[in-house]
This record gives structure tokens, sequence and C-alpha cells, in this order.
């Protein structure tokens, strides 16, 4: 009885750990001091989407303190952020059309949430390293982290 109460214990666990090793989602946070909660996003080869929630957790208005979530190359964040900053607001600090960027969310204030979801094809198909960042100017020195498939 003991034996077959262990074995269903271990063929549950297995199910847990399998599907947390499976996790094709991240809650990333922003806040008012341009920092996010993670260093590192790792992204399970075998999600066909990956999604990134993004909340800002401050009080200030997105013109003032705005945060999005942008991945790419990280050899292309400079490139981004530069062509972001011409953008405006409006297109949430980034060129429209760029084909540098793999994935990215709007821009939001104090309060707000936005998610962004990408195809894990794109991100392999890219190549590593990869990264994410801010792309609200001045933002991305503080407010980056890596990606890594896996």
């Amino acid at each position: 009885m003991k034996s077959r109460i262990f074995l269903a214990l271990l063929a549950v666990g297995g199910a847990f750990s399998a599907h947390a090793a499976d996790t094709c989602s991240v809650n990333l946070e922003g806040n008012d001091a341009m920092k996010y909660n993670l260093a590192n996003i790792d992204v399970p080869r075998s999600c066909a989407n990956f999604t990134i929630n993004l909340s800002h957790t401050g009080k200030m208005a997105r013109n003032i303190m705005g945060h999005n979530v942008v991945v790419a190359k990280t050899s292309d964040m400079a490139g981004i952020d530069t062509d972001g900053m011409r953008a405006g607001l409006a297109a949430d600090y980034l060129k429209a059309g760029d084909s540098r960027i793999i994935g990215h969310s709007k821009v939001v204030g104090g309060g707000e949430s936005t998610t962004v979801s990408i195809p894990v094809a794109r991100l392999v198909a890219a190549g590593a390293p990869l990264s994410f960042f801010c792309s609200f100017p001045g933002h991305s020195a503080m407010m980056k982290g890596t990606v890594t498939l896996r």
C-alpha cells in the first residue's frame, strides 16, 4: 500500500515539475526607479509562443516614466534605442517596421500592464545572444536583461 502511495506521489510530482519546466510565460515588473524585477528570462524551446506580462508597479505617467519591453539580439539594442527616440511616445519609442525587433509591448505608465507574445521560432531563428530592454529614452542603460533559450 505504501509503495502505491509513493508511486502516485512520484507521478504527481513528476507532472508538476514537467509543467513547471515548460512555463511559456513570465511576469516582468518595471518601476519608477527604472528597474525590472528580472535580469534574465528563460524561454523553453518546447513552447510555440512565449508571453511576457509587463506590469508597471510605479505611479508615474507613461509620458514621464513609461516602460515597455523589447526583445532583440543584444547587438541590435543600441540601434533600436536610437531609432526609437526619434519615433517618439506615440510609436512606443520604436521605429515602425524595424526588422531588428523580435517582439515588443506598448509603453505603459504607473499601475498599467501590457502583454507581448512572441513565437519561440523567431527567438531561435534570431540566434544568441538575445536581450530584453525598455526603449523609453535613457531607460535601456538600467532596464535590460538577457533572454536564454533552453
